[in-house]
């Protein structure tokens, strides 16, 4: 797992520009490859540190005993840091995949087959959930596709826990979430008229051909993305000839309860669009409050960040301009 996402820091880091050039949906703002970048740089750099000890007051689970280590344990932390630094629609997606993906994994000591099949479904579940108003066609078409195909194969095998069928399962995911990434261009308008696969399915495709790399000893499939319309380096930068977007995204964490949970997701729907909401770490605190990331855009920060502190505190507030600057050639640097 350290290695998947280590691997997956690098993948992203190289790929960022290309992922940035053609991200146009939601808003043509260019930078889902930075945003997906830096939050799993987050995760790994959670994994590559020690873990706080819980009885030290640390919020960290434990990752079982000496040579026993714990799959979901390792993952949940890696999840928790990826929330709390989240960047951006998806950036915050993949946290929510991450964090729900470990669920399942707790108290194991490796993967397989069977585990991977529930941890895909329960991640692209999640991930759905969270948002206001999913949309087909994202890269939650990707973690959907690569979730039924990783089933198939474990219901084929009939729970084989083996090393083989986990190698199965892994071929079957990468290749059908690079089906779901081709078909991304005709569901949605905007991708269609602009000629582009989803910048964020592009980069949660990345994400898991490094999961099969890292568990398989393997090396990335080189010729993985070839023939993506807009991928091409010679492509241009297709979102700096659209608009700008209007309005700021806001993000945050707090804690509340499930009502003024409920209450905010809401209130943020009829102010903004995009809304996400996902728990952090999932237990619930001694005042009967979880912790949640928030994520939404909205037209000015000024009445969403009050709204969010008319119900709790929040904090690790970030505001950023939905329409970036932008160089004088039309390519981000």
């Amino acid at each position: 797992m350290k290695r998947w996402l280590g691997k997956a820091e690098t993948a992203l880091g190289n790929h960022s520009d290309r992922l940035n050039a053609i991200n146009i949906f939601p808003v043509a703002d260019g930078d889902t490859g930075t945003n997906l970048y830096l939050t799993v740089r987050a995760a790994a750099q959670a994994l590559s540190s020690t873990p706080a000890s819980p009885d030290a007051g640390g919020a960290h689970p434990p990752e079982g005993p000496p040579g026993q280590q714990d799959v979901g344990a390792v993952l949940a932390r890696a999840g928790q840091a990826a929330m709390e630094q989240a960047r951006g629609n998806s950036g915050t997606l993949f946290s929510v995949f991450l964090c729900a993906a470990a669920e399942p994994l707790m108290g194991h000591a490796r993967l397989s087959s069977p585990l991977l099949a529930a941890a895909l479904n329960r991640a692209q579940i999640r991930a759905w959930s969270a948002l206001s108003d999913p949309v087909p066609g994202t890269m939650l078409s990707v973690m959907e596709a690569a979730a039924r195909a990783a089933a198939a194969v474990d219901a084929d095998q009939n729970g084989d826990d083996s090393n083989h069928a986990l190698g199965l399962a892994l071929d079957a995911a990468v290749e059908a979430a690079l089906e779901a990434v081709v078909l991304t261009e005709d569901q949605l308008a905007a991708l269609h008229e602009a000629h582009v696969v989803d910048a964020g399915g592009v980069g949660m495709l990345l994400i898991l051909d490094c999961l099969r790399s890292a568990v398989l000893g393997e090396e990335l499939q080189s010729d993985l993305l070839d023939g993506l319309h807009g991928y091409d380096v010679q492509d241009p930068h297709i979102h700096a000839d659209m608009p700008d977007d209007d309005g700021v995204e806001v993000m945050c964490t707090i804690n509340l309860s499930p009502l003024d949970a409920a209450t905010l997701r809401q209130r943020l729907d009829e102010m903004g669009d995009s809304v996400i909401m996902s728990q952090v770490g999932g237990a619930m605190d001694a005042d009967g409050t979880y912790r949640w990331r928030v994520h939404v855009h909205v037209a000015a920060a000024e009445p969403a960040v009050a709204l969010i502190g008319s119900l709790g505190e929040p904090t690790e507030i970030s505001v950023s301009q939905l329409a970036l600057p932008r160089n004088p050639d039309g390519n981000d640097r």
